[in-house]
């Protein structure tokens, strides 16, 4: 049942989408080309190093969610498991990462937007996106919903129609074309499979890693359903095949098709080039619908999550308590207005001051990912043991090898961050993140030995 004051509005086949569709970001529609030029073919090993962290730390947040299922997801359960200062920490850090993005993803759409229609100025259409979907978002969580189906819908036929087509031309039946099935030349040829050497691995990970944050939003909103356990295990057990065809699969076929250092991957982004290569007419107008898609539903569903953690935090005594009011449609406005108006805010400050104040945002919010999936893995460390003892009826989910696979992922995900320390494309934000990091978390210990004093 959902939390107080949340109403059950969300229907299975939307969470079904929203699970498959959440793994689809607007990065691997837009980013992937700069991890190719990073590692070659071997971005391959780098999406199934990325894919193989993700599938394990999904593995461990469905155990929990399945047995408690949450609003505020992961950061409810790191309250429990580690204490009141990690579930404040990791809550907000996750909400300020989600509010960036919307200026990121509203500036995106908008850019695009301004191409087809020139006579509208580009922040209009920032506006004019952040406005409909708030809307959207205050109506009822039915909307958002809704929304988000046809949406992620969308993405996920763009990316199989993608597959299939590709599929058939790299084995040279695709009908109308002249050509020939390419082989392995364009894996081994131009400097072999790792032409970058296999350091590059690791910097192409860097590079695609964060495009998969996204994948934990079904927890989340699994708690506005009617069957939030049933639907939290679906979407655990279909996490590899998700991760397997759409990343792997569409990469593998795209550094098939094409040299990995065509100057048409950079200039045209990885899909439009291979597309073209094929010989598909109006490729690009084509991606850019896709993107523009993609786009909106990352920006729905990160107004959602944001407004569902602040939700969570105002609930817990972490948050004004105002954020854990809801209207008579079961939507926590306050909460959605405090999340759109960060984002606003932050869209202003991208055409203000893009060089400094924007580009410190990104960079503050840019390992956050790895603080959630590290906070995770050491949440389900005692959250198993917590699961057994006071509901083990409801342990339908469980991690695998436990705990040492827990353990594993764990030393994995400090070795990613380790190495953007000592990377130098990556140093600068992970330094800022840590910095902004660790400021949150002394105001949540803070915060937790007033209460102590206060009890």
């Amino acid at each position: 049942m959902p939390e107080s004051g949340l109403k059950a509005g969300l229907k299975n086949r939307h969470l079904s989408m929203i699970a498959i569709g959440g793994v689809i970001g607007a990065g691997l529609f837009v980013g992937s080309s700069a991890g190719i030029a990073k590692a070659g073919p071997g971005i391959l090993i780098s999406y199934a190093l990325a894919g193989l962290l993700v599938v394990l730390v999904m593995r461990m947040l469905g155990e929990m969610a399945a047995a408690s299922p949450a609003s505020g997801s992961f950061s409810e359960y790191a309250d429990r498991a580690l204490g009141r200062w990690a579930g404040f920490t990791i809550g907000w850090l996750y909400w300020f990462f989600w509010v960036v993005v919307l200026a990121v993803e509203a500036t995106a759409a908008a850019q695009i937007l301004t191409g087809w229609i020139p006579v509208v100025p580009q922040w209009a259409w920032a506006l004019l996106v952040m406005v409909i979907l708030t809307v959207i978002n205050l109506a009822s969580v039915g909307s958002y919903g809704e929304f988000e189906f046809w949406f992620a819908g969308i993405k996920v036929v763009a990316i199989g129609a993608f597959i299939v087509i590709a599929g058939l031309a790299v084995l040279g039946l695709l009908p109308g074309t002249d050509m020939a099935a390419p082989g392995t030349e364009n894996l081994t040829g131009q400097g072999g499979f790792l032409p970058n050497g296999p350091g590059a691995i690791l910097s192409g990970m860097l590079l695609v890693v964060f495009s998969f944050m996204g994948s934990e939003i079904v927890t989340l909103a699994a708690g506005e359903s009617a069957e939030p356990a049933k639907m939290v295990s679906r979407a655990t057990n279909s996490v590899i095949w998700r991760i397997g065809l759409f990343y792997l699969g569409s990469m593998a076929l795209v550094v098939t098709l094409l040299p990995w250092d065509s100057k048409k991957l950079a200039d045209q982004g990885s899909y439009v080039a291979a597309l073209n290569e094929i010989g598909i007419p109006h490729a690009g107008t084509i991606m850019d619908v896709i993107i523009v898609t993609a786009v909106l539903s990352c920006l729905n569903s990160g107004l959602y999550t944001a407004s569902r953690m602040a939700f969570s935090l105002g609930k817990r005594g972490d948050a004004p308590a105002v954020f854990a009011r809801t209207n008579k449609r079961g939507v926590p406005s306050t909460a959605i207005w405090a999340s759109v108006a960060f984002g606003f805010v932050a869209v202003i400050f991208n055409y203000t001051n893009k060089e400094t104040v924007f580009t410190f945002l990104l960079n503050s919010s840019g390992a956050v990912a790895l603080f959630v999936w590290l906070v995770i893995c050491c949440s389900q460390l005692r959250m198993r043991r917590i699961i057994e003892r006071e509901m083990p009826e409801r342990h339908t989910v469980k991690m695998w090898l436990f705990p040492y696979l827990t353990y594993a992922t764990i030393g994995l995900i400090l070795f990613v961050i380790g190495y953007m320390f000592y990377d130098k494309d990556g140093r600068e934000q992970m330094v800022i993140s840590v910095v902004v990091g660790a400021l949150v978390l002394v105001l949540g210990l803070v915060l937790q030995r007033r209460r102590r004093k206060t009890a």
